[in-house]
């Protein structure tokens, strides 16, 4: 279940994170949910090291770190997306 769960969180924080970005991405729908899960793994590990990964209630910082990371993460992803896939034309 835990693995569902990442999946489920990564979809939602790369399309949240692509729609806070300026501009069209072009990476995957795939992608953009695998740069998400990498984000929330990054939001966590950061909200540990600054000692918010677990409060009483909602974990609005350890949230906001998350999408703060899923953020920089899904833009670095798509450029290097785009530099690796070029301009190609699909028929």
């Amino acid at each position: 279940m835990g693995w569902l769960w990442a999946i489920i969180v990564g979809f939602v924080l790369g399309l949240i994170a692509k729609a806070i970005l300026p501009g069209k991405q072009h990476s995957p729908l795939w992608l953009t949910t695998v740069f998400g899960i990498i984000g929330a793994v990054l939001g966590n590990w950061l909200a540990t090291q600054f000692g918010i990964n677990e409060t009483k209630g909602i974990d609005w910082g350890r949230h906001a770190l998350q999408v703060a990371a899923a953020v920089v993460i899904v833009g670095l992803g798509d450029a290097l997306y785009k530099m690796v896939r070029g301009n190609r034309r699909t028929a």
